[in-house]
Order: C-alpha cells, then sequence, then structure tokens
C-alpha cells in the first residue's frame, strides 16, 4: 500500500505538493518574485470574496461563545488585507536565500567544497485561528522554494480556502506548479496524518499554544521545529535608569497581551529604589499583579503569587513580580521557569549586562529593549513561520534562510581516492 492511500485526508495533497516542490526548488528568483508579487495584487483584488468567506467563520465563532479576544485573531478588515498583502511585498524585496553558499574553500587534493542553501522540500504548518498565517506561511515558502501544506483551524477554514484560492489561483498563472500551497482539511485526523506522513513531508512546524505545540512535539514522525511558548522575564538590575525601566517593562507587557513575546514576569533586584513606582505603572495600566513577599510590600495592589505564576504564560493582563537578591539570582529563576523564548535585562551596569547576556538559555536576549522586539519583521527578516525555542535545527524568528537546509556540493577534476 502506498503512503497515499495510507493518508486518506491528505495523502493526494501531500503528493501534489510533494510533484511542486522538486519544481519550486530549481525555480529562479524572478520566477518566485513574481509569483508573490501576483498573489500579493490578487489579495487585494479579491478582498470582498476573503472578506465574505471571514465574515461567515467569525459569526460562526461568536455564536459558538468565542472568546473576544480569539474572535480579533480570526477576524480579517480591508485595512488586515492589505496589510498580509503588503508582507508578501516585503518578502519580494528580501534576498533568495535558495543558492547561497554558506562556506566554501579549496581542499588540499584541489577539490572544491561549497556549503549551498536548499529548500527543504514540503513544509506541513499546523497552527490555529489567525489566517494571516495562511498568507505569510505560504509566502515564506514559496520565497525559499518550499511547497506548503497548511492545516489551520476549522474555525478559519471557510477564510483559509478563499485565501489559498486566490493565492494558488495567482501563483499558478505566474508560473508555479500545481501544488505548491495545499490547505489541508481543519479536522483532528488532517493533523495525526501531517505528523505521521514521513517521506512525503520534510518539515512539519506548530503555531499556536502549547497544547497543539504539545501534541505536534509528541505523535510526529516527521522531523519538528518546535516553536515555543513565551514565558519572558525582563530583569530590572540595580543599576538600572528608573524610566528606562518603566518604558520597558510596560511595553513589554502591555503592548499587546496574547502574544508569545509578551513579558509574563518581572525580577527586580532587592537594591533597586523605585520598586514602588514601576508597580504603580503597572497597576496604572490595569495589569494584576501576582507577587512575591517583598512585591506585595512595595504596593498593595499586589496579590500573593504561587508556583503556578511563575510558571504561567498569562497572555493577559496579568504580571508575576519577584524581587531577587542579585543576577544570578534572577538567571536561576529564569532558568527553572522560563521557556527559552525571549528574556530582557535594564541595567546600566556593563558587567551585569555580560553576566546577564552570557548566563541566561533563550532565543533572544534584550538589553534595554522591550521583549516585543522579539519578531521576524522587527528583526529584518519579513513575515516569520514563528519563533523556535528549540536548539535544532533553527533557533529564534524563522525567516527565510530557516527554510533551508543544505547541500555540499564537492567539484573536482576526476579526482579519485
Amino acid at each position: 500500500m502506498s503512503e497515499v492511500t495510507e493518508l486518506p485526508l491528505i495523502g493526494a495533497a501531500a503528493a501534489r505538493a510533494r510533484a511542486a516542490a522538486r519544481v519550486l526548488r530549481t525555480l529562479p528568483t524572478d520566477v518566485k518574485d513574481g509569483a508573490l508579487a501576483a498573489m500579493a495584487d490578487a489579495l487585494v483584488e479579491r478582498t470582498d470574496e476573503v472578506l465574505a468567506a471571514n465574515a461567515l467563520d467569525v459569526d460562526a465563532a461568536a455564536a459558538d461563545g468565542t472568546p473576544a479576544s480569539v474572535l480579533d485573531r480570526l477576524r480579517l478588515d480591508a485595512g488586515r488585507v492589505a496589510a498580509v498583502a503588503g508582507a508578501l511585498r516585503e518578502l519580494v524585496a528580501l534576498p533568495d536565500p535558495v543558492g547561497d553558499v554558506v562556506r566554501g574553500s579549496r581542499l588540499p587534493n584541489g577539490l572544491e567544497l561549497r556549503q549551498v542553501r536548499v529548500p527543504f522540500g514540503v513544509v506541513g504548518i499546523v497552527y490555529e485561528a489567525r489566517p494571516n498565517v495562511t498568507v505569510d506561511a505560504a509566502g515564506l515558502c514559496l520565497k525559499s522554494g518550499n511547497a506548503a501544506l497548511l492545516r489551520g483551524s476549522a474555525s478559519a477554514y471557510r477564510t483559509n480556502a478563499a485565501l489559498v484560492a486566490v493565492l494558488t489561483e495567482a501563483a499558478e498563472k505566474a508560473g508555479l506548479p500545481a501544488g505548491s500551497v495545499e490547505l489541508l482539511p481543519a479536522d483532528r485526523a488532517s493533523v495525526g496524518e501531517l505528523l505521521s506522513a514521513r517521506g512525503l513531508v520534510d518539515v512539519v512546524i506548530p503555531r499556536g499554544g502549547a497544547s497543539l505545540i504539545q501534541r505536534v512535539v509528541r505523535e510526529a514522525t516527521v522531523p519538528v521545529i518546535e516553536t515555543g511558548v513565551g514565558n519572558c522575564h525582563v530583569y530590572v538590575d540595580a543599576s538600572a535608569d528608573a524610566a528606562m525601566a518603566e518604558a520597558v517593562v510596560l511595553n513589554s507587557k502591555t503592548h499587546r497581551v496574547s502574544v508569545c513575546n509578551a513579558a509574563e514576569t518581572l525580577l527586580v533586584h532587592r537594591d533597586v529604589p523605585f520598586l514602588p513606582r514601576l508597580l504603580a505603572a503597572l497597576v496604572d495600566a490595569g495589569v494584576t499583579l501576582h507577587g512575591d513577599e517583598a512585591a506585595r510590600a512595595a504596593h498593595d495592589a499586589v496579590v500573593p503569587a504561587t508556583d503556578e505564576d511563575w510558571a504561567t504564560e498569562y497572555l493577559s493582563m496579568d504580571m508575576a513580580v519577584r524581587v531577587v537578591d542579585d543576577l544570578p539570582a534572577a538567571l536561576d529563576h529564569i532558568e527553572r521557569w522560563g521557556s527559552g523564548h525571549s528574556e530582557a535585562i535594564v541595567a546600566d551596569s556593563t558587567r551585569a549586562v555580560a553576566a546577564f547576556t552570557a548566563g541566561v538559555d533563550a532565543a533572544a536576549v534584550l538589553v534595554n529593549a522591550s521583549t516585543r522586539f522579539t519578531d521576524g519583521g522587527e528583526f529584518g527578516f519579513g513575515a516569520e513561520i514563528g519563533i523556535s525555542t528549540q536548539k535544532l535545527h533553527a533557533r529564534g524568528p524563522l525567516g527565510l534562510p530557516e527554510l533551508t537546509s543544505t547541500t555540499y556540493v564537492v567539484t573536482g577534476s576526476g579526482h579519485t581516492r
């Protein structure tokens, strides 16, 4: 029995993607860029079609009692469609990673050795109710020479189907092969098939909450690039400037609370004199603080914290607060409770900054800057698939180079060993 027949829900789509990937890996940059530009234009031209499908998804989700924050992530309007189209155009302006020489040398025997970036092949992406991910993922995969198998949530299925219809029609007219972007059924069984499609799918990337990511990591036989939850910390050192600390902490926590790079825990050196002012600023901004005894002594609005608070990715206007004896104690707390996503320090001391950046284990370390900057767009990578918190094969925002592997090209003149 073939792999396709063993995968009744996704087998045909995976086979089409596999065939498309063989073509995509050889396409020149101008063809891929032309397709991305055509896809962006088509999205704008067919905005009404996409919004009509999205309205059905939003109405159905609202009728099911979906929280307002989730509805906001699901909802599209003309401005949001224009923004995702703009993200595709930004990809056109970025360098094509395929064919880049990572390193090269002439060996003592005269052989020319080059390590060259090549596409993965077929990339499966499992994600939740954010229709913008459909467009971002498709664009990133295509620019990096990969075929995309997209498995979005059931709540966004009508929207995703409309988006993929627009994208694939425009891409094929621009010269990309059929099967370059495939939308998978939005039922639970399709995820299981995708995760077991070893030989048809080269890598799977989950993007969503902890339960989704854990399922993918636990069940996949296909290699996984794990994007992680963000239990992110801001440590305020004794040397920190009060105004800077307040600005960085407030932005890290309150700029957008429902995202993985929002700060969830504030760690403050015991010698910081402005702790009451800092906590008052957070309370005034509407943040509920869960703190240890020292934090509660600094502001009467702080409620008691438990181990559960130190472990929680709130994704809400809540923040845990702990007063620590010194920088090593802050590093110990982060080592125990952090998720390896983004960790920030506010400090004027170069010694403290050096110790923190060397001692903390995270995908991104921010010095006197908000955790909200851990983002592919902010880093200048264009759109991103997600932020990897693992150490293989990539870490941090997954942009175009991170969607490639490498091949060693060895050139001789009749060399034999």
